[in-house]
């Protein structure tokens, strides 16, 4: 467990934001929630961009910061960000996928990223719902999850069982305020 804390720290200092801070110094400031994208042509992407949006000042008035994860270069990700109204996020760009994989995120089967209950999300999502589907910036299989981070270390986490889960972002902040 102490070798998992120290490699978790290291990759956490190597994890440097478009701010220019790394993830573990932020964390010392103020409790992270660091969000972990698919890729942003993703119906669930553009979901969870939205839901962070809708959430975004009852997260920061608990007193927690939003930091994302994604696979494509800075530029693009701001447009995506000001796009569903997440104006100056802070984000860590992972082309490579290096840090999902630090995090324990891999790579989604067959059944998790194009089964059944991830088609008919899909299709209310992406459909119904107006998310729609984008060009694929990224890798198309790689699974998404959510962090909270206090002081370098991990306290909760929500891992993707499917492309189309939805993680409820304000009890996994609740969960480790106070």
């Amino acid at each position: 467990m102490q070798q998992e804390s120290r490699l978790t720290m290291e990759i956490m200092q190597k994890m440097i934001t478009n701010t220019g801070e790394s993830l573990s110094d932020l964390s010392y400031k103020k409790p992270i929630l660091l969000v972990f994208l698919r890729h942003f042509g993703c119906t669930f992407c553009r979901e969870a961009l939205a839901d962070i949006a809708k959430r975004r000042d009852s997260i920061e008035e608990m007193g927690t910061q939003i930091v994302f994860v994604h696979m494509t270069d800075n530029e693009t990700a701001d447009r995506y960000f000001n796009r569903y109204e997440l104006e100056g996020a802070v984000h860590i760009s992972d082309p490579e996928c290096i840090y999902y994989k630090e995090f324990g995120l891999l790579k989604g089967t067959f059944t998790q990223l194009f089964g059944l209950q991830s088609w008919i999300r899909g299709f209310k999502v992406g459909v119904l719902e107006g998310q729609g589907v984008g060009p694929q910036l990224g890798d198309g299989f790689q699974m998404p999850g959510v962090f909270m981070i206090i002081d370098g270390e991990v306290k909760e986490s929500f891992i993707h069982k499917l492309a189309s889960d939805r993680p409820d972002y304000l009890k996994l902040v609740q969960c480790c305020s106070e």
